[in-house]
């Protein structure tokens, strides 16, 4: 187990935010919470719904041409599960600050920004609506910011100030990085929850642009011989994970 990589620790990180969820639809977006998601289901949490698209309902998570018991074509996605349903949306962001503000839009002033990105996309809908959790596989001051540029993914201060019709299901989980797992305080402000095996918290610290409450953490579990085995062999054979998360 001592060849464990982070990339490896990321999945594992990312499969943990599905536990206890039950039987809900998870919407993990991009490459480490697929595959995080795809774990989850193949050992704790075999009745999450995989889907940020279309999604198909299989009788065995681990061997799909087992047979398809049921599809769920994307406009049901949109038309049910987001505004009404259970689901549990993972989603990156390239601003996020201390409340959980997200910024997918533009960097920079807003009238005329110096980089435009995705736009605000599904990040109001998702984070009123449905829990969300973020994956950012670059932990740095550029992206913990003091105040994001453009919101898209609402925090919990603005939630709070909008009212009842922001906040009553707006539920910020978790963010992980390629340093640590991330939560929220009782006021809304994020805290340091654990670091990953060979980071430090003054690591965590320097590399965020407002100060972090939460201190002597935890380590970071690293997946068991099991998970180990089913992420290099079923859900990520081709080691495409090493792409994003170095070792």
């Amino acid at each position: 187990m001592t060849d464990i990589t982070r990339a490896e620790v990321c999945v594992t990180a990312i499969a943990d935010l599905f536990r206890g969820d039950g039987e809900i639809t998870a919407s993990p977006m991009g490459l480490i919470p697929s595959l995080g998601g795809r774990l989850a289901r193949l050992t704790f949490a075999p009745d999450l719904l995989l889907s940020d698209g279309e999604a198909y309902l299989v009788a065995d998570a681990a061997n799909p041409s087992a047979g398809i018991e049921g599809w769920q074509p994307f406009k049901k996605v949109l038309d049910v599960v987001v505004p009404n349903g259970k689901r549990h949306v993972i989603m990156g962001a390239s601003q996020i600050d201390r409340y959980g503000n997200q910024n997918i839009s533009a960097i920079g002033e807003h009238r005329a920004p110096s980089r435009q990105l995705l736009g605000v996309r599904g990040g109001p809908g998702n984070t009123v609506n449905n829990r969300t959790s973020y994956w950012i596989p670059k932990h740095s001051t550029r992206v913990f910011v003091d105040a994001v540029d453009v919101v898209s993914g609402v925090g919990y201060d603005r939630a709070r100030a909008a009212g009842p019709s922001a906040s009553r299901f707006h539920d910020i989980h978790r963010v992980v990085t390629d340093l640590a797992v991330l939560g929220f305080g009782d006021d809304g402000a994020m805290t340091l929850l654990s670091v990953h095996p060979g980071v430090t918290e003054d690591q965590v610290r320097e590399a965020t642009g407002f100060a972090l409450a939460g201190s002597d953490v935890p380590e970071t579990r690293v997946p068991t011989a099991e998970e180990l085995d089913l992420i290099r062999t079923v859900v990520d054979p081709k080691n495409l994970r090493s792409k994003e998360v170095p070792a």
